[in-house]
C-alpha cells in the first residue's frame, strides 16, 4: 500500500489516521478507545511484541512475568472490554491471590496479607492487637482520600497542576493529606514496626520513598486491601495478548518491530502532521498519541524547537523514580514457605531508601521481592522446580554504578540475604539464571535511566506535575502511559488510555 502523502494544513482532516506510538498497556487502551470512536487507528511498537514493561521471558521450561505481577482495580479492565461490547471473561481468567503477599523479616517474623478479612484480622492481632483498630481507622482515612481524588485525578482527563487550584480542590486540599509523608501518616495508625514497614512499602508502587512521598499515596494500600489483588491465569502477559486481540477486533492496525523515529510537525511547529518510521517511511496523521517516557519523547522523537527544548529541560530536572535489579532464577527444588508474592524486608528501611534516592547506589541491605507464579500456575516451572522472579529496588542509572561490572557481585548479596532468611542453599539449586539491570530497562523501553515509573513522587504535588495528556507544544500531540496522568501500574495506565481518547474527542469538538 502506498504511503499517504503528508499535509501541512493547519486543521487536520478527520479522514487521516490517528497514530499511537508504543504498544504498552496505555497505548493499547488508547488505541481501542479511539477505534471505538470510529477512528482509523494505527499503532507502532518497536519491539517484537506489545505489552511494554508487562512482558514475559521463557527458557528451559521456566516462564517468568517480567513486569507487573498483580492486578488491582479489575473493574477498570472489565469496563474497557464492556466499552467494546465484550465480556472480559471470554478473554481472561482472573484468579484472586490469597494471601496477596507474604512478608518476612530477618528475625523470623511472618505476616500474610490475606484478602479474607477474618484471617487478616487474626494475622494483625498476632503482631499487635491494637493495630486491628488501627487498620479500620486507616481504611476509613484512605477511603476519604480516594473519594476526593478519584473522579478528578483518576477517572477523567487531568490537564495539569493548574487544576489543583479549582475551588473544589482548594477546599478539599488539606483532606488529601499531601503535606505529610506516607511514613508520618502510617505511624498515626499502626504501632507495630512490622506493619509500619508493610504499609510504607506501597510507596514503591510508584517508584518513590515512603519518607518523602506524600501521604496521599496511602490510597494505594487502600485499593489493595479494600478491593483485593488478582493474577491472570497463564501469566500476566495474557493481559497484553487479550488487549492486542481486542484492539485488532475493533479495527486497530498493529505494527510490531516497527519503530517510530520522529513525530512530524507542520512548518510552523504548531500542528502534528504524522510520523517518520525508522525505515524512512512517513505516515500522515491527524493525531499522534505517544505511549513512551515523555523525557525520551521530548529529546528523541520531537523536532528541535524552543518550546520543546524548554519542556525537555524541565523534565530532565525532575527526580526519576527508582529502577530495578532483577534475577530470573530457575530453581531445581521446591520452597514450600514461598507464596505467590513474597517480600523479604531489609533491617533498616530508611537507610535503604537513602541509598536509592540520596546516594544513588543500590542498597547494601535490600528489601527483596519474589514472584513465584508457579505457586498458582504449576506449568511455569518443571515438576519439583520453581520460577523465581527476584526484584530489588535500585536507583535509575546515572553513571555512578557500572552495572556491567557490579551486576554479578550484587547477585551474590541478594542470594546470600535470601539464604539467611530461609531459602536454604538457594544458590546451589539455580539451574537457570538471567540478570536484568537498570541499563537494560533503559535500553528496552526508552525509559530514562531505566526508571520504571517515570518521575518519582517524592514531593507534595509531584504526581500532579507529570506531563499532561495533551501536549502544549503542538496541536494533535498527546501522551498516555505511566509517564503521564494518572501514573504507573496496570489500572492507571489503562485509565490513562481511556482519558487520552476522551481528550482527543473533546478537543475535536
Amino acid at each position: 500500500m502506498p504511503t499517504p502523502q503528508l499535509t501541512s494544513t493547519p486543521r487536520p482532516s478527520p479522514l487521516l489516521p490517528t497514530v499511537v506510538v508504543g504498544g504498552g498497556l496505555g497505548g493499547l487502551a488508547a488505541a481501542i478507545h479511539l477505534a471505538l470512536q470510529g477512528r482509523n487507528v494505527s499503532l507502532y511498537e518497536k519491539n517484537e511484541r506489545v505489552g511494554g514493561k508487562l512482558n514475559l521471558h521463557s527458557a528451559q521450561g521456566y516462564t517468568f512475568d517480567t513486569g507487573p505481577s498483580l492486578l488491582t482495580m479489575p473493574w477498570v479492565l472489565h469496563d474497557l472490554f464492556a466499552a467494546a461490547g465484550r465480556n472480559l471473561h471470554d478473554y481472561l481468567e482472573l484468579v484472586p491471590v490469597d494471601p496477596i503477599c507474604r512478608y518476612r523479616w530477618l528475625d523470623g517474623t511472618q505476616f500474610d496479607a490475606w484478602q479474607q478479612l477474618p484471617r487478616l484480622i487474626h494475622a494483625i492481632e498476632e503482631l499487635e492487637p491494637a493495630d486491628v483498630q488501627g487498620l479500620f481507622r486507616f481504611l476509613a482515612y484512605s477511603s476519604q482520600i480516594y473519594s476526593l481524588i478519584a473522579d478528578r485525578f483518576l477517572l477523567h482527563p487531568f490537564s495539569g497542576v493548574h487544576e489543583l487550584f479549582s475551588p473544589q480542590m482548594l477546599r478539599n486540599g488539606p483532606r488529601i493529606d499531601a503535606l505529610r509523608t506516607m511514613d508520618s501518616a502510617v505511624r498515626d495508625f499502626f504501632r507495630s514496626p512490622y506493619l509500619r514497614q508493610v504499609f510504607n512499602r506501597y510507596a514503591t508502587y510508584n517508584g518513590s520513598s515512603p519518607y518523602r512521598t506524600p501521604a496521599t499515596f496511602n490510597v494505594i494500600a487502600y485499593i489493595e486491601f479494600a478491593e483485593g489483588g488478582w493474577y491472570v491465569r497463564g501469566g500476566m502477559y495474557q493481559l497484553a495478548r487479550a488487549l492486542l486481540r481486542l484492539s485488532e477486533e475493533v479495527g486497530v492496525t498493529v505494527h510490531t518491530n516497527c519503530a517510530v523515529q520522529q513525530v512530524l510537525l507542520d512548518p510552523h511547529g504548531r500542528q502534528v502532521r504524522g510520523v517518520r518510521l525508522a525505515d524512512g517511511t512517513e505516515q500522515a496523521a491527524a493525531h499522534v498519541i505517544i505511549n513512551a517516557d515523555p523525557r525520551y519523547a521530548y529529546t528523541q522523537l520531537l523536532p528541535e524547537q524552543p518550546a520543546i527544548r524548554r519542556t525537555a529541560h524541565r523534565l530532565a530536572q525532575q527526580e526519576a523514580s527508582c529502577s530495578g535489579y532483577v534475577l530470573l532464577l530457575g530453581v531445581a527444588r521446591h520452597y514450600p514457605q514461598l507464596a505467590h508474592h513474597n517480600i523479604f524486608f531489609s533491617h533498616d528501611y530508611p537507610r535503604e531508601f537513602a541509598a536509592i534516592f540520596e546516594q544513588h547506589v543500590p542498597p547494601a541491605d535490600p528489601t527483596i521481592y519474589i514472584n513465584a507464579s508457579c505457586v498458582t500456575d504449576a506449568e511455569h516451572a518443571p515438576d519439583g522446580h520453581m520460577n523465581l522472579f527476584v526484584l530489588v529496588n535500585a536507583p535509575a542509572a546515572n553513571g555512578r554504578v557500572d552495572w556491567s561490572r557490579e551486576a554479578h557481585g550484587y547477585r551474590n548479596i541478594v542470594l546470600h540475604r535470601l539464604e539467611q532468611m530461609g531459602l536454604t542453599n538457594l544458590s546451589e539449586h539455580i539451574v537457570y539464571q538471567r540478570i536484568i539491570t537498570p541499563c537494560d530497562f533503559a535500553q528496552w523501553f526508552h525509559a530514562a535511566g531505566g526508571a520504571i515509573y517515570g518521575s518519582a513522587s517524592n514531593e507534595p504535588f509531584a504526581a500532579f506535575a507529570r506531563p499532561p495528556l495533551r501536549a502544549r507544544e503542538a496541536h494533535g500531540l498527546y501522551f498516555t502511559g505511566g509517564g503521564t496522568h494518572p501514573g504507573g501500574g496496570i489500572p492507571l495506565v489503562l485509565l490513562s488510555g481511556r482519558a487520552v481518547a476522551q481528550q482527543v474527542q473533546a478537543d475535536q469538538h
